[in-house]
């Protein structure tokens, strides 16, 4: 489903080049939720903007749902994330003058889907979420973990092939944190959506089935979530 083949990116600042990213090459199949590892510097954000289709690589490829997401202009880009990628933010990114009703349905305002369906569909997520009846609210009269819970069910409301959510938990104390990967993990195993957690915490990223680790932009360990993460290794 997911395909990152040679990925290296640079930072340019005048005359200088920074390498960020080396060499990076991993599949992820349809229906996997995986973990992207690493610490601050590691090149996990950068690698995330990539295959979001936020930038552009210095090399390599990324293919989505079979499509090379490199080569396209900024106008296809932007209709095809609109249509295959969703987003989890770690500040939830909700707008404050919308209900929560409003908020999930939002990306389906610029697909032109007709309102009784959108409102339809909103509610419907609201639910698998476990919070229906926060519909009507507005934002700043919700908790974190119920504004995450929210920005959860807005990533699947156009049902993308994958949903990237960079470090969904990083605002939350420890009990909330659980109680949002025990929703991501359920909607991965009903719904089948592909997940690709950021995170800098090892107690998150052994939940997923799968872990990339990152170290200084080298992909330093791709091995399964219930053994050792961060065991060191060679770079390759």
């Amino acid at each position: 489903m997911l395909r990152v083949e040679n990925l290296s990116h640079s930072f340019k600042n005048g005359g200088e080049i920074t390498p960020v990213l080396q060499h990076i090459s991993f599949e992820v199949k349809q229906g996997e939720m995986i973990a992207l590892l690493g610490s601050s510097g590691s090149g996990k954000s950068t690698l995330l903007n990539l295959m979001a289709g936020l930038m552009k690589p210095t090399e390599g490829t990324i293919h989505i749902a079979g499509h090379n997401i490199v080569t396209m202009g900024e106008n296809k880009l932007a209709e095809f994330r609109r249509g295959h990628i969703g987003f989890i933010f770690q500040a939830y990114e909700l707008i404050a003058n919308l209900t929560v009703r409003e908020n999930v349905e939002l990306p389906l305002v610029f697909q032109s889907i007709r309102p009784s369906v959108r409102k339809q569909r909103a509610l419907d997520l609201l639910e698998q979420v476990g919070i229906p009846e926060k519909a009507d609210m507005f934002p700043s009269q919700l908790s974190g973990g119920q504004q995450q819970r929210v920005s959860i069910a807005r990533s699947l409301i156009t049902e993308p092939s994958v949903i990237f959510a960079d470090e969904p938990t990083g605002n939350l104390d420890t009990r909330t944190e659980e109680e949002i990967i025990a929703i991501l993990k359920q909607l991965n195993e009903t719904m089948k959506t592909t997940f690709i957690i950021v995170t800098h915490e090892r107690e998150v990223a052994q939940q997923t089935q799968h872990i990339i680790a990152l170290r200084d932009g080298f992909l330093v360990t791709e091995t399964d979530a219930a053994s050792t993460v961060w065991a060191g290794g060679n770079r390759s």
